[in-house]
């Protein structure tokens, strides 16, 4: 029994040992925790239930020239309901006029929210969806409906803030306007005004704590922001809407009419380099419909054609080689270089004709001697010159992927005998539309080369923060006797040569007509398609305007490709609904000088028509009603109407004494 009860004491012992080590080691444990590692899983703790979330702040504006909306941040809030939160009483006594409230703006009836909200206490929802996508002025409305008006803590309401992007305009200029894309690695792809000018636009984020509850979701646990956000600084492009929309509707109708591959247009102020207009629209294949899939008016460089003879003619005269008169055979309208031909688009050629006609009628044959003859045992001179004018380098665009413009050198190890022939009519060089259009805009603007500008200011509210200047990139290209004779060529393309069929007598243009075939060296030509284009300016005497137009690939079974007639009406549909704009300048002189015989002839048959007013009925027939009674009644006529519309009989004829007070009857059809 001993034995037994000292076992038994052991055991006990045992125990208690045990569970004072397990003690211990809780204790300590414990210890650890608090003392040690508390803080660590303090904030371990904090980070799981509570949170600072980044709110994003809005980005700056972009605007046009106009003042238009370009770009804007638009607010977007989701309402999320906690019903838990208000106390049953008060919860009671707004439910209803809740419900009403909620019917009233978001279009559902009352009952269906009564029973929704009541539904979510009774489940004990703490983020109940109330609505998403409510516009600032639909927030402010929801924020005062009945128990939401407590707030957060004691109504239950929570809210949730994002931001979008709106491009009032749609899609006009939406390449242009830019964007913040994503690659398929999920990396940012900045395009546009918006993507070049990020930082301006970004503005700071803000900061918002809250609070974890059930489900993995998560609740401001305040009203009031951590810190506010900042937002971006406003951005003036200098894009003109008015002429932003005739050019994308005048390029789109011709891509549908010629069923093109894609095309662009930009227009630019002459002096100060100001984009006022650029689109750029590219053919879903599957849909058959354009939109702005690239900026090709940047981007994209290619063979020029026809309209890098310009280049060509300047250098010739520039540099004193030949004048305009000078005359050339076109040689039934083939010629040849190391075996190679260079052919004229007209068949037979053009016979024996000059420099400033071979340009007029863009005979590559007449080109391709000139600066051939002139350049052969020193090519460097020509190529150089292109350099001096600074159409061998990039001109620095904000925007990001403008293409690299290709001009041959002599240097180069696969230049070869047919290298500056082939120059010559805007083959083996490679320019983007933006640079063509530089090039020619100098020539407008009397031999200064600008640089492309679309943005002119950054602003915040009505403070300029950054004005953009004009940017000269050559103050002077060629001579202004140069810039003479190139201007008069250039208005006669117009009037009398590959443009003659754009000639208005209304308003004057100046430019030259291109057609370049493209891709035609890849998998022996079966990839070869025609870039149509016509890049000038308006009007002729005093440009304001330069502008370009590129189509390419239209279809050739419409049986035309040629610059002139696919991209040559788009730069006329232009100019012609600007020039309201930019009405011709002419002057007429001694507008109010007096004729002796015009006044006397005036004067004889003003004292007629006062006599023979006075005494006999005027004919009236096809006179508009209301001139007619009009006209009698300040005779002294009482007039009496029938129908509507013009004057077909009158019931007192033409010619008949006029008797005042008399009545006349006049049916009107």
């Amino acid at each position: 029994m001993a034995i037994e009860d000292k076992n038994n004491s052991y055991r006990i012992y045992l125990v208690a040992f045990i569970i004072f080590m397990m003690a211990l080691a809780i204790a300590m444990k414990l210890t650890n925790i608090q003392w040690v590692k508390g803080d660590y899983y303090r904030k371990l703790a904090k980070d799981r239930t509570v949170k600072n979330f980044i709110i994003p702040a809005n980005k700056g504006n972009i605007y046009s020239a106009d003042g238009s909306l370009l770009a804007t941040s638009i607010p977007n809030y989701e309402i999320r309901f906690d019903a838990v939160a208000p106390e049953s009483e008060v919860f009671e006594k707004n439910i209803k006029p809740l419900a009403d409230s909620l019917s009233l703006l978001l279009k559902k009836p009352s009952g269906f929210y009564l029973n929704e909200l009541r539904k979510a206490r009774a489940n004990k929802n703490r983020y109940y969806l109330i609505a998403r996508d409510l516009s600032y002025t639909e927030f402010i409305k929801l924020k005062g409906f009945p128990l939401f008006n407590l707030g957060a803590y004691k109504g239950g309401i929570i809210i949730e803030q994002e931001t979008i992007r709106e491009h009032p305009i749609g899609k006009i200029a939406e390449r242009t306007v830019g964007y913040i894309g994503f690659d398929d690695k999920g990396n940012e792809n900045p395009v546009g005004i918006e993507g070049a000018f990020e930082k301006y636009l970004e503005g700071k984020d803000g900061k918002i704590l809250k609070q974890k509850i059930a489900k993995g979701q998560w609740k401001p646990i305040r009203d009031v922001n951590e810190i506010d956000p900042q937002d971006g600084y406003d951005i003036v492009s200098t894009i003109d809407v008015y002429i932003q929309d005739i050019a994308h509707h005048a390029l789109l109708k011709q891509l549908e009419l010629y069923e093109a591959d894609h095309g662009c247009v930009v227009v630019m102020e002459t002096k100060t380099g100001h984009v006022k207009a650029i689109t750029n629209l590219g053919r879903n294949l599957k849909s058959g419909l354009y939109s702005e899939r690239l900026n090709y008016a940047i981007g994209e460089s290619h063979e020029p054609g026809s309209t890098f003879k310009l280049v060509d003619l300047m250098i010739l005269l520039e540099d004193k080689k030949i004048d305009t008169s000078a005359v050339f055979n076109t040689y039934g309208g083939v010629i040849k270089y190391s075996g190679r031909s260079v052919r004229d688009s007209k068949d037979g050629g053009y016979g024996k004709i000059s420099l400033a006609r071979g340009f007029e009628v863009s005979s590559n044959t007449v080109l391709v001697q000139a600066v051939y003859n002139n350049y052969k045992n020193n090519p460097s001179q020509f190529v150089n010159h292109i350099n001096a004018i600074g159409l061998n380098k990039k001109f620095g665009l904000e925007f990001k992927g403008e293409g690299v413009p290709i001009i041959p050198q002599p240097s180069d190890k696969n230049w070869s005998n047919i290298s500056l022939p082939w120059m010559a009519f805007g083959y083996g060089v490679s320019l983007t539309p933006m640079q063509t259009l530089s090039f020619y805009n100098a020539v407008a603007n009397d031999g200064k080369m600008v640089k492309p500008q679309l943005v002119s200011e950054i602003k915040q509210w009505d403070k300029t923060i950054k004005k953009y200047k004009t940017v000269v990139l050559n103050p002077k290209v060629c001579s202004r006797e140069t810039i003479s004779k190139l201007k008069a060529v250039l208005q006669n393309v117009v009037k009398k040569g590959t443009g003659k069929e754009l000639y208005s007598k209304d308003f004057s243009m100046a430019g030259k007509t291109g057609t370049a075939q493209v891709n035609y060296a890849k998998n022996g030509g079966s990839e070869k398609y025609y870039a149509s284009s016509f890049v000038g300016y308006f009007p002729a005497e005093n440009p304001k305007y330069s502008c370009i137009v590129v189509v390419h690939k239209p279809n050739t079974s419409k049986n035309n490709y040629y610059g002139a007639d696919v991209a040559g009406p788009v730069f006329k549909r232009i100019a012609q609904k600007i020039f309201t704009d930019s009405p011709s300048t002419n002057e007429i002189n001694n507008i109010n000088k007096k004729v002796l015989k015009q006044e006397k002839d005036y004067n004889s048959y003003y004292a007629k028509t006062q006599k023979e007013q006075k005494s006999i009925v005027p004919n009236v027939k096809g006179m508009a009603g209301m001139d007619a009674v009009t006209l009698f009644g300040n005779l002294g006529l009482k007039v009496k109407i029938i129908g509507i519309g013009k004057v077909k009989k009158q019931s007192i004829q033409a010619g008949e004494p006029l008797n005042k007070n008399a009545i006349i009857t006049l049916e009107l059809s």
